[in-house]
């Protein structure tokens, strides 16, 4: 019998606003769709904290033995500016701003999203849809959309029709917000837009001659909305209906209001059954702002070099800080709550070390069995992972008390002990023991992989002297590195 049928999951949905037990749509099986990031820069640490919690949540559910179909996106093209259905392309202008390829941006900072997640020790999605290479499913829905009454073309533009969907469907049922009084807060149109209301949203957008990111289709040269890219690929490898839709808060209004009204305009029905949002990272108590200066990135966080911490902090450390707080929850990444929770990791995996080297008694002093229950209760409970890491130090702590005699386990509860701590700590929160005492070969490794940063740096830099200057000068010392589409590796000699 798979864990899963002894387990009863409890979802917070936002949509209905309440947790709900979670039944998938296919026994067994779990399908999952998360809006990827738009790659015209760096992937900040407000999109890493939401990845990694979806992470979690995918590491928990394969966990207890759902086949899980994982659907996270890249977004190439379409998202306008202040995610707006006016305005440049995010892509184009970095790609104007840098006289390069738009597909030069895309590859560029898809290679750094990658890199990032590696580094944090994300388990791969099971695809990875862009929306360049859907361009074609998009068009068929637009079409659908037009046939079915709740689109119209302006001038080679296409809108979804917001007034005609709320009269037979409710548009706003996830943010919660009525057409009223969105129409009471919009300003009213300057006359120069093709909308017939200023609610309405782009489907597909006229490119101006001066676009560079454009495909043929029935209504002109263009390129699609934003919006629609995330229906075309959630529903084209999840069905029409499928179980779980995350996203960043920020998504929620318009991005998934919007995917809601397409789905329902092309089938009639919902589309998603549970919808989740991760709540946002602030930085010292305040909104991360590159305006303001108030940020950092993954890299600098993790190099130390930034003006807002006082060190450097391994991935572990950071995935763990993560997991000490609910993914629904506003998350304040301080200096002094990164120290916390490097002690907190630090005290777990000096446990994990030493627990191995147990010896079982002949009596058992703590009840394993119902402790490890709470472990699975915590993560049932809307994948609250801060009350899994406190069962976790308790199990920590009897680990010390074992070490030092003052409490027993049988050998059946000791490795069910072990078993236990390592598959939640590991699998499931994703967290990697850097605490052990480091090889000479793990040194080397470690020592390269600097040397391959650098190097990596120096050729989004441009700084080609120093890329070739590593290279070669560790091919002398007998350490051969190797390019490749899914980053660099090395040999030695």
């Amino acid at each position: 019998m798979p864990l899963y049928d002894t387990q009863t999951i409890k979802i917070y949905n936002s949509l209905s606003g309440e947790k709900e037990v979670f039944k998938p749509i296919t026994d067994g099986y779990v399908g999952m769709y998360v809006c990827g990031p738009t790659v015209y820069s760096n992937v900040h640490l407000g999109n890493v904290r939401t990845f990694m919690s979806f992470d979690v949540i995918f590491r928990y559910l394969k966990h207890i033995g759902y086949k899980v179909r994982y659907v996270r996106n890249i977004t190439d093209a379409g998202h306008l500016e202040n995610d707006a259905d006016v305005g440049e392309d995010k892509i184009t202008k970095k790609a104007r701003l840098e006289q390069i390829e738009p597909m030069e941006v895309v590859q560029r900072y898809t290679v750094d999203f990658h890199e990032v997640l590696n580094t944090f020790n994300f388990l791969p999605p099971s695809i990875e849809p862009t929306a360049t290479g859907h361009i074609i499913e998009q068009i068929e829905l637009v079409k659908t959309i037009i046939d079915n009454g709740f689109a119209y073309e302006v001038n080679g533009s296409v809108y979804f029709d917001v007034h005609k969907f709320n009269s037979v469907k409710e548009y706003g049922k996830l943010s919660k917000r009525k057409l009223e009084d969105l129409i009471h807060n919009t300003r009213a149109l300057d006359g120069q837009s093709d909308k017939k209301n200023p609610q309405d949203f782009a489907l597909w957008k006229r490119a101006e001659a001066q676009h560079i990111m454009r495909w043929p289709s029935p209504w002109g040269d263009g390129f699609p909305g934003w919006h629609l890219e995330c229906t075309a690929m959630s529903t084209k490898y999840l069905g029409n209906r499928f179980d779980i839709h995350g996203g960043g808060m920020d998504l929620k209004f318009p991005h998934h209001e919007c995917e809601i009204a397409q789905c329902e305009a092309v089938t009639g029905e919902s589309p998603v059954n549970y919808w989740m949002h991760a709540n946002m990272l602030q930085l010292n108590g305040q909104r991360m702002s590159k305006t303001t200066g108030n940020t950092v990135n993954p890299h600098e966080l993790l190099s130390g070099n930034n003006p807002f911490f006082s060190k450097a902090y391994a991935p572990s450390v950071i995935r763990f800080f993560n997991a000490q707080s609910s993914y629904r929850s506003v998350l304040d990444l301080t200096d002094e709550g990164l120290k916390a929770s490097e002690k907190g990791y630090n005290r777990l995996m000096e446990a994990i070390n030493t627990m191995d080297a147990l010896k079982a008694g002949d009596t058992s002093t703590f009840n394993v069995t119902e402790w490890r229950e709470k472990c699975y209760d915590a993560m049932n409970d809307d994948f609250n992972s801060p009350i899994l890491i406190a069962h976790l130090f308790e199990g920590a702590k009897l680990i010390n008390q074992i070490k030092d005699n003052k409490a027993s386990l049988t050998i059946k509860d000791l490795d069910l002990l072990r078993t236990t701590i390592k598959d939640f700590s590991f699998d499931v929160l994703g967290l990697v023991n850097d605490t052990k005492e480091d090889s000479s070969a793990d040194k080397l490794t470690g020592a390269v992989e600097i040397l391959i940063e650098m190097r990596n740096e120096a050729r989004k830099n441009k700084d080609f002297a120093l890329s070739d200057k590593i290279r070669d000068e560790l091919a002398e010392a007998g350490i051969q590195l190797k390019d490749s589409r899914e980053g660099t590796t090395f040999t030695t000699n």
